[in-house]
This record gives C-alpha cells, sequence and structure tokens, in this order.
C-alpha cells in the first residue's frame, strides 16, 4: 500500500506533494531536516493523503496533483478557500 500526501508549510507558505510506503516516517524525514529542500519549511504539517495499492498508481496521481498546483483542483484537495 502507498500513500500520495500533500504537505503544507506555514513558515514558507508551501505546499510538497509526494508519495510514500509510510507517511508518519516520511513526514518525519521532511521534519528533521534530513531533505536540504524541504528543511527551509520546518515544520511541515500533512494537509492531505490518499491511499494507492500499488506503487505505480500512487507515482501516477502524484503526478497529476503536481499538474493542479495552483488551480482549483489543488485547492479543492487542500481544502483551501
Amino acid at each position: 500500500m502507498y500513500t500520495v500526501y500533500i504537505l503544507y508549510s506555514e513558515s514558507i507558505g508551501k505546499y510538497y506533494i509526494g508519495y510514500t510506503a509510510d507517511v508518519e516516517q516520511r513526514l518525519a524525514f521532511h521534519n528533521n531536516g534530513s531533505s536540504r529542500w524541504s528543511k527551509r519549511g520546518i515544520p511541515w504539517r500533512v494537509v492531505y493523503t490518499e491511499a494507492h495499492e500499488d506503487k505505480r498508481s500512487a507515482m501516477r496521481r502524484e503526478r497529476e496533483i503536481k499538474s493542479y498546483k495552483g488551480n482549483s483542483k489543488f485547492q479543492a484537495l487542500v481544502k483551501l478557500k
């Protein structure tokens, strides 16, 4: 089982979209400064998750969500108005 997730950082006002087999572990990775890009946005919080049966469908959905960024479909996912 894989999960597509969206994180949000209030400190930099940015979203991060990814997929993983373990959301809690991945959130910890982003929040402990292990990634150079996400280090600047600590703390990150999960604002959206979506379960997928396999890695391939999770990867496909991640790309689809990334194509939404900045439009109403993306805002609907993260429940922003």
